[in-house]
């Protein structure tokens, strides 16, 4: 599963936003608006909540060192507020720091334990770490609640965590979700030309891999795709155009020593 960590890595853009192989009929928690949504009630509750969102801007610009500041800034104005925490669990995870990244969202989750964005970060977090099985329960939380502003991420994490746990009819159905919701999401479109590949629905995948690069420019691993889809389809004017993108842009790739030596399955 190198490759999933690789476009992950790549792609994926919405961290911030058990044992049921089905999160959407799994938990039952109690369905309220995400913590860091509702309006707080207190001087004390604004104060963090403010430091807290600050803190997740800086965060998804790379400033980990001054979003963990305003992240502890938020947990000294409220050392309850949990989504504090939960931002907490997310630079750790980006810093590498699991150990102190799983404390904090432990933390955030005694908080608000049904709170779908917690949730959602706290199982993205299991499934990086080895633990795909046990994220699904905090992915079916979020799915559940309808009153989550960002269903297609969890449904996205959700999808890609089935992968790793090699359950493609299930990850196919959270990605098709996740689609209906958002039809750019890149994510999405990728695995599910991946499964339609690897299921030889070869015309599936062609137009996932279509849809992608109407959005953004080939990667090395979407490049590589679409190259074996058409290969596999015959289309020679397909394949020679995505062997010459990887010939010109990605001669450093794991995927293009692949095509050197003409390893295509």
């Amino acid at each position: 599963m190198k490759r999933l960590t690789l476009l992950v890595a790549a792609l994926l853009v919405n961290l911030l936003t058990g044992c049921e192989s089905n999160p959407t009929n799994g938990d039952t928690a109690s369905v309220e608006q995400a913590m860091s949504s509702q309006t707080a009630k207190t001087d004390d509750r604004q104060r963090a909540k403010v430091h807290t969102e600050l803190g997740r801007l800086y965060f998804r610009n790379g400033r980990f060192d001054v979003a963990l500041d305003e992240a502890k800034n938020a947990i000294e104005a409220e050392n309850v507020y949990a989504p504090a925490h939960d931002l907490m669990g997310l630079i750790y995870m980006a810093l590498r720091k699991n150990d102190l990244s799983e404390q904090a969202f432990r933390r955030a989750i005694s908080l608000g334990n049904s709170d779908p964005e917690i949730n959602n970060d706290l199982g993205w977090f299991l499934c990086q770490t080895g633990r795909a099985r046990e994220s699904m329960r905090h992915f079916a939380i979020a799915i559940n609640n309808p009153l989550y502003q960002s269903p297609g991420n969890a449904l996205t994490n959700a999808g890609l965590c089935s992968l790793l746990l090699k359950e493609d009819r299930q990850a196919e159905e959270y990605l098709l979700r996740a689609l209906r919701i958002d039809k750019g999401n890149a994510n999405a479109l990728f695995w599910l030309g991946d499964i339609a590949y690897r299921g030889n629905r070869l015309e599936d995948a062609r137009q996932r891999l279509k849809d992608l690069h109407a959005l953004l420019e080939p990667t090395a691993e979407s490049a590589w795709l679409a190259l074996r889809i058409d290969r596999k389809l015959g289309d020679r004017e397909g394949e020679a155009h995505y062997t010459g993108i990887m010939r010109r842009k990605y001669r450093d790739s794991s995927e293009y020593l692949k095509l050197s030596r003409g390893e295509f399955d």
